[in-house]
């Protein structure tokens, strides 16, 4: 367990949001097709959705990738559906277990399901006067803080007040067994006792876009299964910060005794309850205002923008490396450029060309 005096610093990213570059996504668009569906409204239904329509997309387009659902398959989708937006924890869990596969059906599978949560989401925003029903809050600070004291803390106050919260403790994931590492369930044991609060570890799997994507989709099926206080926590000692930092609402930095100076002027002990409401109060105050200048939303619509360069940089990055070209000519590169025969420039434009030349003659075949 953390100390138990904490110095968190409420602080809102006020910065623009990280431009990620498009570079690959830009090759990437220039060689799909234009797409067929104009953008009128739609509301065709989509095999397995159980006659649920997605306004506003065209699904034909937006899933027509996918391969027509099996009965079985239908039937998964429909249990987990109607368990998660009933609130069943069970099927969130089974839910988020489902987005975090590597099984090529199942990732897809994953998809047709966020779709449905993400239009009832939609639907419930809109009777919110188009405002989003959840907070997000990002948790970090360094190992030993006393995040998951806090969190603990906070979220069994939340849940007194009728709030349902989850918590989606980042964790760094095991070379071994690929399951994560710090065990934040564990040291939460009241609140995951709490048939008002859900935690999850979101193991990274090894990458920064693990984090991105999981734990997005995480976030958007802990939503749709009415959990209006949604927390992220981060390890606290690496690239995964900035990740959520474009995912959530509002980042708080959470730092020992003594590691403030006179900008932390927000003091709060896990131990006594020392300022936990007024932390929340000043968190709350901040969310009430963003919302009521735009900014709350229009944050949001930038994060989505975010996530899909990050995820496209990701999968054309995978798509490059495994492509038989630079397969045949990475070896041989990588021996010169470390024996600093040639420049990791040179060898970077010698790799890109042999990419792009085979990709150009596939085409034209």
């Amino acid at each position: 367990m953390g100390p138990p005096v904490l110095f968190p610093l409420l602080h809102r990213l006020s910065s623009p949001l990280r431009t990620v570059t498009p570079t690959w996504g830009r090759w990437l668009l220039r060689q799909l097709p234009p797409p067929s569906c104009t953008r009128t409204p739609c509301t065709t239904s989509f095999p397995g959705l159980n006659s649920q329509h997605i306004r506003g997309m065209c699904v034909e387009s937006t899933l027509s990738h996918i391969k027509e659902l099996s009965p079985p398959e239908q039937r998964l989708l429909n249990k987990l559906y109607e368990g998660l937006i009933s609130g069943q924890r069970a099927s969130l869990a089974e839910s988020i277990t489902l987005v975090e596969t590597q099984h090529p059906r199942k990732k897809e599978l994953a998809q047709v399901l966020l779709q449905r949560v993400l239009a009832h989401r939609k639907e419930q925003e809109k009777q919110n006067g188009g405002k989003p029903l959840a907070f997000r809050v990002g948790l970090s600070g360094p190992p030993g803080a006393g995040k998951s004291t806090f969190i603990e803390v906070v979220g069994k106050m939340l849940t007194g007040q009728g709030h349902k919260v989850s918590v989606l403790a980042v964790d760094p994931s095991s070379c071994t067994t690929g399951g994560s590492l710090m065990g934040d369930k564990t040291r939460m044991t009241e609140l995951s006792r709490d048939m008002s609060a859900f935690i999850r570890p979101s193991p990274t799997s090894g990458t920064l876009g693990g984090v991105t994507r999981t734990t997005n989709e995480a976030i958007v099926l802990c939503e749709g299964g009415g959990y209006d206080i949604v927390l992220v926590e981060t390890v606290g000692v690496g690239q995964s910060e900035f990740a959520v930092a474009d995912m959530v609402d509002m980042f708080v930095l959470l730092i020992p005794p003594a590691g403030g100076d006179e900008l932390q002027v927000v003091r709060v002990s896990s131990q006594t309850g020392e300022g936990v409401a007024e932390l929340w109060g000043k968190m709350e105050a901040f969310r009430s205002a963003t919302l009521s200048s735009g900014d709350f939303q229009d944050r949001r619509r930038a994060q989505h923008k975010v996530w899909m360069w990050s995820l496209i940089q990701e999968n054309v990055l995978r798509h490059f490396q495994e492509h038989p070209a630079v397969r045949g000519e990475l070896p041989q590169l990588e021996d010169r450029v470390t024996r600093g025969a040639i420049s990791p420039g040179l060898a970077a434009d010698l790799l890109l060309k042999a990419f792009t030349s085979s990709s150009s003659s596939s085409s034209s075949q």
